[in-house]
């Protein structure tokens, strides 16, 4: 008797099998609707894919006729979660499905939950406030609301990208991050000199950030921009990891010693009030 070879599957015979099998699995259990449950059986495996499939390799793989299959596509398609590639090609996801990650994302984005509390805090201190975190190696401003009339204008953007030793937001952060991560960042930024007083040794940075965990604030005394002051505080999340920070501006003319701890009162209860919030909407 000659013994019978027995094949086994290929990648697109298993993918097939898998696929129908969601399927039927799906309509066993008798308490799904079928048609989104085919759609989202489309979209699956067509991920799955990734450089895109035609209606026949998909009606195969997910065992569906090609006319039911087509029209589950083309209603995926207008709605933005498929697109077409090509004839040969077929069809690949769209940029729908990004689009409700961002959205989802954006709920529990700090600058979006923070945005109105930090807008009225900077229209009751009257001066300009910024919120941001660390990107990498980069300080990101999320949001900046400008002072009011005969307020100090903020440096640039892009300049503050780099200057995370000479910021208050930048130093409300560095000062919470492990020793390896802070080197990482002053290696890729360095320690540039702004003013005759920006902060230009790494011994000196330390001692620094000691300082502003210690009080609960960081201060840039005109260490950016001469005769610009500005407090900031960090913002955490609730495991108490460090999210980000942020500050207040004003004019060296303005901050005495008198106006600035004022101004450290209201940031140190404010980056508390906005933690607070962040772990209630986060919970």
């Amino acid at each position: 008797m000659v013994a019978m070879k027995h094949e086994q599957p290929n990648q697109f015979e298993t993918q097939a099998q898998s696929a129908k099998a969601l399927v039927t699995g799906a309509e066993q259990q008798g308490r799904t609707i079928q048609s989104v449950d085919r759609a989202l059986t489309v979209l699956e495996t067509i991920a799955e894919a990734r450089d895109g499939m035609t209606v026949s390799s998909i009606s195969e793989m997910v065992g569906l006729n090609v006319s039911t299959c087509h029209h589950l596509v083309t209603t995926l398609v207008h709605r933005g979660y498929l697109t077409q590639l090509s004839r040969t090609r077929g069809y690949a996801l769209g940029p729908r499905l990004g689009e409700l990650v961002e959205l989802s994302e954006s709920e529990t984005d700090p600058a979006v939950l923070l945005e109105k509390d930090l807008r009225d805090l900077g229209a009751r201190l009257g001066h300009g406030v910024q919120f941001a975190v660390l990107s990498e190696t980069s300080l990101l401003t999320k949001l900046s609301f400008p002072g009011g009339e005969g307020s100090v204008a903020e440096p640039s953007e892009i300049e503050k990208m780099t200057a995370l030793h000479a910021t208050a937001t930048g130093k409300a952060i560095l000062a919470w991050i492990p020793d390896t991560e802070l080197v990482r960042v002053i290696s890729a930024n360095g320690l540039t000199s702004y003013t005759p007083r920006s902060i230009t040794s790494l011994s000196g940075l330390v001692e620094e950030l000691r300082l502003v965990r210690r009080r609960k604030y960081a201060v840039d005394d005109e260490e950016l921009r001469d005769g610009v002051v500005c407090i900031g505080t960090t913002i955490r999340e609730g495991a108490g990891a460090v999210i980000g920070s942020i500050s207040v501006t004003v004019s060296a003319e303005r901050a005495t010693e008198e106006y600035r701890q004022h101004l450290i009162k209201e940031m140190i209860t404010a980056a508390n009030t906005f933690s607070n919030k962040l772990r209630t909407l986060k919970t």
